[in-house]
Formats: structure tokens, sequence, C-alpha cells
């Protein structure tokens, strides 16, 4: 096979792979490079339609990955909104990915969820003492969701850091930790994770946690003057 041949089949199949994809960001890069490969190739074998095409979706999604990564830190793009332990709007969310949210904090439950508690113990959008559930928005879009209880001493634990699979290249959970002043008044001095938390290092080290002593840990900080 002629490896101009071989080089318009590989821009095929990585268009064709990035629609396979659920994480917004990796879809983009293979895209682009699929696309930029395909335009390439279209251009030296001279179809012109299928080159223009594709050096249109190139372009288009060149714009994408540029505002995705310029706007992956920014806090007017993300917003952080405090909601109570029985919000219907995050028992739905919950609800709908509790397999994927059981992959990596398998011991994960809110008040009201095991077998032996009683619906009317946590009423619809009641706080609940000593524990603080935060929604991550872009827009009109969750995409993340923090759950902290209170486990004494002026530390807290981060039961739950779940990022939609559609956002799972950034980190939104650092517009809770870093950003938002939402432990402000907690009382809550430091923050670590759930010991059952499994493959989450490579996130929890991109909001700011560390290793310490067996644990992910980081200082609370101060609401932004």
């Amino acid at each position: 096979m002629p490896v101009l041949e071989i080089i318009g089949w590989v821009g095929s199949v990585l268009v064709v792979v990035s629609l396979m994809q659920a994480r917004v960001l990796r879809f983009r890069w293979l895209n682009f490079a699929g696309s930029v490969i395909a335009t390439a190739y279209n251009t030296v074998v001279g179809i012109w339609p299928f080159a223009a095409m594709n050096g249109v979706i190139a372009v288009i999604d060149g714009y994408w990955l540029w505002r995705l990564t310029r706007e992956r830190h920014d806090a007017d793009v993300y917003e952080v909104v405090q909601v109570g332990a029985g919000d219907h709007y995050l028992r739905h969310v919950l609800g709908v990915h509790a397999d994927d949210i059981a992959r990596f904090y398998p011991s994960f439950g809110l008040p009201g969820d095991a077998a032996g508690d009683a619906p009317g113990d946590v009423p619809p959008g009641a706080a609940v003492p000593g524990r603080w559930a935060y929604l991550v928005l872009r827009g009109d879009e969750t995409v993340g969701v923090v759950v902290v209880r209170d486990a004494g001493g002026g530390v807290g634990e981060v039961e739950l850091d779940w990022v939609t699979p559609r956002f799972r290249d950034f980190a939104p959970g650092e517009f809770v930790y870093r950003r938002s002043g939402a432990f402000a008044g907690t009382g809550l001095r430091s923050l670590v994770v759930a010991e059952d938390a499994r493959d989450t290092g490579p996130y929890l080290e991109r909001v700011g946690f560390a290793r310490v002593d067996g644990r992910w840990r980081r200082e609370v900080e101060a609401a932004a003057a």
C-alpha cells in the first residue's frame, strides 16, 4: 500500500476514533489531528471538496481547543453552587452517574441513601449539619460534584470529588478548593480525601492536594478579599 494512501487511512481512522470519545478535549484533539491529515491528503490527490470540508473542520476544532484550554482555569466561566444534601437535582445527578461514581469513591453515599434511613430524615433541599455539597457548573451544565463532611478537629473529609466524563480532562474541583472560598465559615482548616478513593491521584495533585502520611491532604484557602 502506498505511503500516501496509508496517511489518508490514518486521518480517517483518527476522525472515526474521535467520534467514540466521551471526553470533550480528547474528542477535539483527535478530530483536529484527523482533519488536518485528511486535508493534506485530499489536497495532494486533488479531491478539493473533501480538502475544503476537512480544512474547515480543522479550523473549527482549533478554535474550540483554544477556547477550552484558555477557559479551563477561568473563574468567570465556571461557577460553584452550594446545595443541601437533600437537594433533588444533586441526588438526580448522583443517581444517573452512580456506577461511574462507585468506580472512584466506592463507599460514597448521601444521608437517606442507605436502606435503614427513613426518607423523611433528609427533607428535600435540606442542609445536613457537618456536611457540605457543591456543584461546579459551566454555563447550565454540571461538570463536577464535591461533597465534604466534618471529620472533627478542623479537618474535612472529601467523600466525593467527581467530574463528568465530558470534562474529565479538566480539574473543575479547583474552583471549590482554590477560588470560591467555599469553606469559609465552616471551621475547616484542612481537607483529606476518603481513604478508599481510587485512581484519583493525578487529578488531586492538579487541584492542590499532596500525599501526607498516606492520605491526600491540602489546607483550606480563605475566601478572596
